[in-house]
């Protein structure tokens, strides 16, 4: 399903992740059942029921009017709708790096929002891009794990899809930063989001079929996929290495004494050889 519906999450960045870690499916499957995203889904019966649930929505009516968008509509005006949703992104982002002490970031966002506001047509076109202004996509959600809020259990939202507890309460902050905040009127809110959920859709009509493809379990694919991706992005691509837990020693064979980790016992009086001291 859609990952929140957040405009930052649109099909570029998005679909070449998955495509990325689809090209490394069965061995990440593999080590996946026994892996981090395992132990941090201790609620897997009820998120996998909510998981089937969107798949069937997605399968009867996202994926089917997707298709239907994707055929009908020309590439350069499904860009240009993404583009207008990314300009929102960018003016929270924005926010969330100068929250986070980015300022440099911050400003570049600043500087793009203003630029494709202003030259872009209110940011249908993405001028900022094409002038080497590269995007600092930050939501709240990172902005809490960068002060060291835990993620928390890993939850799949219906309809909304994967996400944590973190970012679930994140979620409706984030929601205030996108275009149907900014109007009135229900059927205006309503078709700006209906909008937006259908181009999204249609940007990641390539990479979902990939998955389907190669992924063995895709409720375990997607889960792992999401929890590295929003990781990585808390930490800015420099995920701090997880210590491996120490090996146990290994003891020498029965009947040979003390464990090898032992201690020698001390030399002299009461020491290895010695007579207990009475």
């Amino acid at each position: 399903m859609i990952d929140r519906f957040a405009p930052a999450r649109l099909p570029g960045a998005l679909a070449s992740g998955l495509l990325a870690l689809a090209l490394v499916g069965c061995s990440t499957i593999d080590a996946a059942r026994g892996g981090p995203g395992q132990r941090l889904d201790p609620w897997e019966n009820w998120n996998r029921k909510v998981f089937n649930f969107n798949e069937d929505v997605d399968n009867l009516v996202l994926k089917p009017v997707a298709t239907v968008y994707t055929d009908v509509m020309p590439q350069f005006i499904r860009r240009s709708v993404a583009n207008f949703y990314n300009n929102f992104s960018d003016a929270w982002s924005a926010i969330n790096n100068i929250l986070q002490g980015k300022v440099q970031a911050g400003l570049e966002d600043v500087t793009r929002v203003s630029t494709n506001t202003l030259f872009g047509l209110f940011g249908v076109l993405d001028v900022a891009s094409e002038m080497g202004l590269d995007r600092h996509y930050e939501d709240f959600g990172q902005t809490m794990g960068r002060y060291g809020v835990g993620a928390g259990a890993y939850m799949v939202l219906p309809i909304l899809g994967p996400s944590t507890v973190r970012d679930a309460i994140a979620l409706p902050v984030d929601r205030v930063a996108t275009p149907p905040a900014f109007f009135d009127g229900t059927g205006t809110q309503v078709g700006l989001t209906i909008l937006q959920v259908i181009n999204t859709r249609s940007g990641l009509l390539g990479a979902t079929r990939v998955i389907d493809d190669i992924a063995l379990d895709k409720y375990t694919f997607v889960r792992d996929a999401y929890l590295q991706r929003r990781r990585s992005l808390v930490f800015d691509g420099n995920v701090p290495e997880t210590p491996e837990p120490p090996e146990p020693a290994a003891s020498e064979p029965a009947g040979t004494g003390a464990p090898a980790s032992s201690a020698p016992a001390a030399s002299g009086p009461g020491g290895a050889g010695s007579a207990p001291a009475r």
